[in-house]
């Protein structure tokens, strides 16, 4: 038996794999806190949650197989489980698909994942902009050492605010490298909320991510947030997310909004 465990499937959809019929699956539990998360239950009370079998997931997937494409992986944070490769293993013996999507914070395990060939596209979130910075690079041989630091860390700022907790920016950077250097498909994706993002924040993201294949702008929604204040904040506008979108896609390939 494979300990890996699904919390959650959405049998049919349309929408989780741009151009594929897929089977979408929640894994419970993630390593951020991100205020705006739509699946708080998943991340903090998983228990509550049936757990759906390997045997029933693959009797839909081989029952629906002249249907469907494959998976749709996602959470909660796929990345936290160590057997991650042996379910999916499961899923390309069946002949299916899989899509992955990650917050990026195991950089390890998707370079496992894309070099054994078990995901076919990648979806990482870029929570917030975390640029490198030439100007802290040139204020370094002027500055000490801790006021260097100080700056590096507000730097780190906006990552934090948008994950709820304090992230070790190297290994999202990592990530990012491992998938923009594969040749596998993948996109990185931004929820844009507006009490944390800025159409600077957004360009500032692409200018990280600059050469990426596909950048997607979602709209934040304030339904079920994880922060119940979250629920006061207005989403942005269409046509103000749009605006986003065209600071950003000359930096990428394809730049979209969702939502």
């Amino acid at each position: 038996m494979h300990s890996f465990i699904i919390k959650g499937i959405i049998e049919t959809s349309l929408l989780d794999w741009e151009g594929k019929v897929v089977t979408t699956l929640f894994t419970p539990g993630c390593n951020f806190r991100c205020p705006y998360c739509q699946n708080a239950g998943l991340v903090l009370r998983p228990r509550r949650y049936k757990t759906i079998s390997l045997s029933t997931i693959a009797d839909h997937l081989l029952k629906y197989k002249n249907w469907i494409d494959g998976i749709c992986l996602t959470g909660g944070e796929p990345c936290l489980y160590e057997d991650i490769d042996e379910f999916l293993q499961e899923i390309k013996r069946l002949k299916f698909g899989v899509k992955l999507d990650t917050n990026g914070a195991f950089p390890e395990v998707i370079e496992r994942l894309i070099r054994k060939k078990l995901v076919d596209y990648v979806a990482m979130d870029v929570k917030a902009p975390i640029e490198n910075s030439s100007k802290l690079e040139a204020q370094s041989s002027k500055l000490k050492d801790d006021v260097v630091a100080g700056l590096a860390l507000q730097k780190e700022t906006k990552y934090q605010k948008a994950t709820g907790i304090k992230v070790d920016i190297e290994k999202i950077k990592e990530s990012i490298n491992i998938i923009m250097k594969s040749k596998i498909d993948y996109e990185f994706r931004t929820t844009v909320v507006p009490t944390l993002h800025t159409p600077e924040d957004i360009l500032a993201i692409a200018r990280w991510i600059n050469g990426a294949k596909k950048y997607s702008l979602q709209n934040f929604s304030n339904k079920e947030p994880m922060n119940p204040d979250f629920k006061k904040i207005i989403p942005y506008k269409r046509e103000e997310l749009e605006e986003m979108k065209n600071l950003a896609f000359p930096l990428v390939k394809e730049c979209v909004v969702r939502g």
